[in-house]
């Protein structure tokens, strides 16, 4: 019988954990991914007692196990040789067949951790298939067909949840506080290392910008796609739209405003402009950036953290905040709330066992809000490649769901590797028509079922 300390009744998720292993259970979690979000996951699951890591998929076995051994995995005990040992020893399967790990029962919860926006999909539809929880980390599948796919879980009974310790999350719960608490949610955002300047970034000029020499970056093991696509803002445009799906809450027509804001200026940037903010209206999503136009490092900067805005319903409310310490606007009656960290794969065991033992998600696409379509870099010809997310052509843009639905845009998730059927002027937005598309008709089937998921 595993032996704990109760502290008091408290149902949190150590408490349940326990509960778990006193019933002789463990949970049983297949990551699909072993990079650096995954490497990550890894690092702390072997410190949770009652969660094993029951199987591994990744296209490149080695480099899983490298990425066990790397993170303190005792590589010389902790794999087995096939599912049946996994199992039953508590040890784990490497496998490069993603279908072999879904068909194994013992599996409670899928952690999906690759990175594309197709596989992930796929990925997630079949896991779901399978009477499995799905933790999904890639952002870039979420905000493809995520609506979707939350559905189609609600339907099998099973939970697919965004991953705790990546921003998207992080915002959900502090939208959660705003709202159970009775406050009036303003917008939400997260901070950013962004200036008008990076946005245009390709993989050859984008270690300028971190300031890195050449010999760094040939010293690490640093993907000049994945940092760019930071650094041109369509991660951003990526996680707001996923954001802005989970919350209800929207996004300008025009794209995210990437307004520099430090901590003590957060409740005055991000409010309407009636009021004196920087938004048109109430209930956006936004970027709080940590450069000025000009480059300077704003004060204070959240640059790793996540925000939100709210408003006081009262005077009464109102008198509270000043009286209590929140950072407000001038006038009082706008405040803010942040978390000034994301520890992304680090924390996500906290999706893993609230799916899990809770039966809860954290962080939800459940309405088509917004999207992340792809917009011109620079002027395109027919004929040309398309290359992505952090590539040389395209930077993805969040609009609302209803204008990239009227029309007809190409999301960033299907922007990769496609050609090109008409010459595209710099900024302009990529049409599905402008495009040929190979092989993604079960792609393109889901994302017709999202209109219906729009609100109102």
């Amino acid at each position: 019988m595993h032996q704990h300390v109760w502290m008091g009744d408290e149902m949190n998720l150590n408490a349940l954990l326990n509960q778990h292993m006193d019933k002789g259970r463990t949970v049983r979690v297949g990551l699909i991914g072993a990079g650096k979000f995954g490497s990550m996951i890894l690092s702390q699951l072997q410190h949770v007692e009652g969660v094993d890591v029951t199987a591994i998929a990744d296209l490149d076995i080695a480099k899983a196990k490298a990425s066990c051994a790397l993170v303190g995995w005792d590589t010389d005990s902790c794999f087995a040789n096939d599912i049946k040992a996994a199992v039953t020893q508590s040890k784990t399967w490497l496998t490069d067949d993603v279908s072999a790990l879904l068909a194994i029962d013992e599996i409670d919860c899928v952690v999906e951790a690759t990175g594309h926006p197709l596989a992930g999909v796929r990925h997630a539809l079949q896991a779901i298939a399978h009477q499995k929880h799905v933790v999904m980390v890639n952002v870039e599948a979420d905000v493809l067909c995520g609506a979707y796919i939350a559905q189609k879980a609600l339907q099998a009974g099973v939970i697919y949840t965004m991953a705790y310790g990546d921003q998207p999350a992080a915002m959900c719960e502090l939208v959660d506080w705003v709202r159970a608490n009775g406050f009036e949610l303003v917008s939400a955002g997260k901070g950013m290392n962004f200036a008008p300047s990076y946005r245009y970034s390709t993989p050859d000029t984008v270690w300028g910008y971190f300031g890195w020499t050449d010999e760094e970056v040939a010293a690490g093991d640093f993907n000049p796609k994945m940092y760019n696509s930071f650094t041109d803002g369509t991660k951003a445009a990526i996680e707001m739209a996923a954001v802005a799906n989970a919350t209800g809450l929207s996004c300008a027509e025009e794209g995210l405003g990437f307004y520099p804001a430090g901590l003590h200026d957060l409740a005055n940037v991000f409010k309407p402009a009636e009021d004196g903010g920087r938004l048109k209206t109430a209930g956006l999503v936004d970027i709080a950036a940590s450069r000025e136009p000009d480059g300077r490092e704003v004060v204070n900067n959240i640059q790793y953290g996540m925000f939100v805005t709210f408003k006081a319903p009262n005077a009464y409310t109102r008198d509270c905040f000043r009286q209590y310490g929140l950072l407000t606007d001038a006038s009082g009656w706008y405040g803010s709330m942040w978390r000034p960290f994301h520890l992304i794969g680090l924390e996500t065991n906290t999706s893993i066992l609230s799916a899990v033992l809770r039966g809860e998600a954290t962080g939800v696409s459940r309405y088509f809000q917004a999207d992340a379509v792809a917009t011109a870099k620079r002027d395109l010809k027919a004929g040309e490649m398309l290359d992505g997310e952090g590539g040389y052509c395209v930077w993805a843009k969040s609009v609302p769901a209803s204008l990239s639905h009227t029309i007809d845009a190409l999301p960033i998730g299907l922007a990769h590797h496609v050609k090109l059927k008409h010459d595209i002027a710099k900024d302009q937005i990529v049409g599905m028509g402008d495009v040929e598309l190979v092989d993604v008709d079960d792609i393109i089937a889901c994302r017709q079922n999202m209109p219906a998921l729009m609100m109102g």
